[in-house]
């Protein structure tokens, strides 16, 4: 899904049928993830809610909520793939829904994959390629916070910007690579956002507490699948 999202942010510079058919991908990829995790979302309302699980609970339904608006005014906007259709709206709205919903699936997918890199670098053993591969890590990072400022992402995220830019001149591979980059801040971000969440108390205040009272507190499985 990540490599399909990247993809489809370069959608002028692959093309728009090519990008309404990676679209098309990412909608049966995200049935297949749900389906995957569909345990987890039974037994939301089991187990402690403690501030990592409240986070990481927040952050899967806000990327759900974006990916399906992006879907749904992306088929309003379709010119190839669902054309036959024939579906009529507003189209200046549906391409601005389409425009806000990208970028904010694309930045919060990003924090979602790093609030699992923990586990990915507890399963290496040498902590030398630990090391390594935060430290690449924290470089990409780096990379990614001036991408980010660069090409404006902030400003889509909140329609400060309302058409999405791109240069035609320069390489493929260097849209890619800046956008691989910016993904990793977003990582980073989520990364550090699950370390804290994780050294919270136990019992935290405010809507953990309200969620606390209003379900049982059985055992269930809390993270979902990568």
């Amino acid at each position: 899904m990540a490599v399909v999202l990247l993809l489809l942010m370069a959608w002028t510079l692959i093309g728009e049928f090519s990008h309404e058919v990676l679209g098309c991908a990412m909608f049966a990829l995200m049935l297949v993830h749900l389906v995957l995790n569909w345990s987890w979302y039974r037994n939301l309302r089991k187990g402690a809610w403690r501030a990592w699980r409240i986070m990481q609970t927040a952050l899967d339904f806000l990327v759900l909520a974006c990916m399906l608006v992006s879907m749904a005014s992306g088929i309003f906007l379709s010119r190839y793939v669902f054309a036959p259709l024939e579906i009529s709206g507003n189209a200046s709205l549906a391409r601005l829904m389409h425009l806000l919903a990208s970028y904010w699936v694309f930045c919060l997918m990003s924090v979602h994959l790093g609030m699992h890199w923990s586990v990915i670098i507890g399963l290496i053993q040498d902590r030398r390629i630990s090391f390594v591969m935060n430290a690449i890590g924290i470089c990409v990072a780096a990379y990614g916070l001036i991408a980010f400022s660069a090409r404006g992402i902030w400003q889509y995220l909140f329609l400060i910007t309302q058409f999405a830019f791109f240069n035609y001149e320069q390489p493929l591979f260097l849209f890619f690579a800046d956008y691989v980059a910016i993904m990793g801040f977003g990582g980073f971000a989520g990364a550090l956002l699950s370390k804290i969440a994780l050294r919270m108390p136990a019992r935290t205040p405010g809507i953990s507490r309200i969620i606390l009272g209003a379900f049982p507190k059985n055992q269930a499985r809390t993270t979902d699948k990568e």
